[in-house]
């Protein structure tokens, strides 16, 4: 049986007609959905491929099989046909979701964005409009205090647990199921740059050097603080990463890692050297290993310049001079632990008073920590706004995410888990 939602009052809340797009890779939107519909509302999804359609069997579900040309057109039918009240999605850089934003804008229909946590670990986000370059949340320091100051303090906020190997499986299911069903979805085309089984190559590859690389780096992260000599922090972010390619200035990680490097080799202290971190969930296709040693190599500062393969990103942030992030939520992480940053694409946290606002060969010797004030502030907004507790990739993470993204939809306050 349907639980009714009911508002502080005890009233009955009006059921609402959820429409879901792509989620992602693994049972997130399918617990969202099942959350919803116990919950009184009415759900419908379009599955663009295989694995869509694997991971939701629930009702309500379309196949889209037409192209990305029709989509508009089909999905403003749907949305009219169905009284659609809410349209949900994960990533809002995939091309179906961008051509629906613009449909759902003509049409005042409200899109929830859900994506990785801005701040992490243990939150997700899931967010009105858009997400970074995207997001509708103001650059305005003094916004941010003004609302915070509004604001009760950050509710009690609990540990989630997460699996990495879940996380593979799930897109290894995911990826099978796509690439066995092509024939059934004639026009779809990956938003992802490689086929997946090129990514299931990369993976193995990596996944077979895992000992070395591991050794490698925990040698490294052991040298680096026991030294006193100076560092700063390159975090990579995935080739693949739509905010690479929508909000900043860089075609590709090559170019962004080219020019860190550049600016690091003229104008960073003779006698610092900077860290590159490999982002945890690269899939192995490129060896940016090899590729920051050719680079450094070129530049002339092989032997300031290390790679870190893998490892915990936390205690190498805190003790760094600087973090330099294109639009990674890495970036959150280095200033809730008063690192200087600077963020070289758009995203929700470049705010005057938060991350340094010169250019990057500045950065190398004129960076500052965070307004600490300022930062609190920021960090109590977009919980408010755009973040909810939980995560993805373990049954006590989903339940407390797909919980409180109902909540959020409904228009309503959970109490602390």
């Amino acid at each position: 049986m349907a639980r009714r939602s009911f508002d502080a009052s005890g009233a009955t809340r009006p059921s609402r007609r959820v429409l879901l797009l792509q989620g992602l890779m693994g049972p997130l939107f399918r617990r969202l959905g099942e959350e919803l519909a116990q919950s009184g509302h009415e759900v419908f999804k379009f599955n663009f491929n295989g694995g869509d359609r694997f991971y939701w069997r629930l009702p309500g579900g379309m196949d889209y099989r037409g192209s990305l040309e029709e989509w508009p057109d089909t999905l403003r039918a749907v949305i009219r046909e169905k009284k659609i009240s809410d349209v949900v999605l994960f990533g809002d850089c995939r091309p179906h979701h961008l051509a629906a934003t613009k449909v759902c804008e003509d049409l005042q229909v409200p899109v929830h964005v859900f994506e990785e946590g801005y701040i992490r670990p243990d939150w997700v986000t899931l967010e009105l409009g858009g997400v970074n370059g995207h997001s509708r949340l103001p650059r305005d320091p003094d916004w941010y205090r003004r609302v915070a100051s509004t604001l009760p303090p950050v509710p009690e906020h609990k540990q989630v647990k997460s699996s990495f190997r879940r996380r593979a499986l799930e897109g290894l299911a995911y990826n099978c199921a796509d690439i066995l069903t092509r024939w059934n979805y004639p026009h779809w085309a990956n938003h992802r740059p490689w086929h997946p089984l090129i990514e299931g190559f990369g993976w193995a590859h990596k996944l077979a050097r895992g000992k070395r690389r591991r050794k490698n780096s925990e040698q490294l992260v052991e040298r680096l603080l026991a030294s006193e000599t100076p560092y700063y922090l390159f975090p990579l972010q995935l080739a693949s990463d739509s905010q690479i390619r929508l909000h900043s200035p860089f075609a590709s990680m090559t170019d962004a890692l080219m020019l860190v490097l550049k600016s690091f080799a003229a104008h960073a202290p003779a006698d610092t050297r900077l860290v590159v971190k490999e982002h945890p969930l690269d899939n192995g296709v490129c060896d940016w290993n090899e590729e920051t040693r050719t680079i450094a190599t070129m530049l002339g500062v092989e032997d300031r310049v290390d790679y870190m393969a893998w490892g915990d990103i936390v205690p190498v942030a805190r003790a760094a001079r600087g973090m330099i992030t294109i639009n990674s939520t890495s970036g959150t992480l280095a200033l809730d632990m008063d690192v200087p940053v600077v963020a070289l694409g758009q995203c929700v946290f470049d705010i005057p008073g938060i991350t340094f606002q010169g250019e990057l060969d500045s950065f190398w010797t004129q960076a500052s920590p965070p307004d600490r004030e300022l930062f609190n502030a920021f960090r109590r907004v977009l919980i408010e706004r755009c973040l909810i507790p939980g995560g993805f990739f373990s049954e006590e993470a989903l339940d407390k995410v797909v919980q409180h993204a109902v909540a959020r939809l409904e228009g309503r306050q959970m109490l602390p888990d």
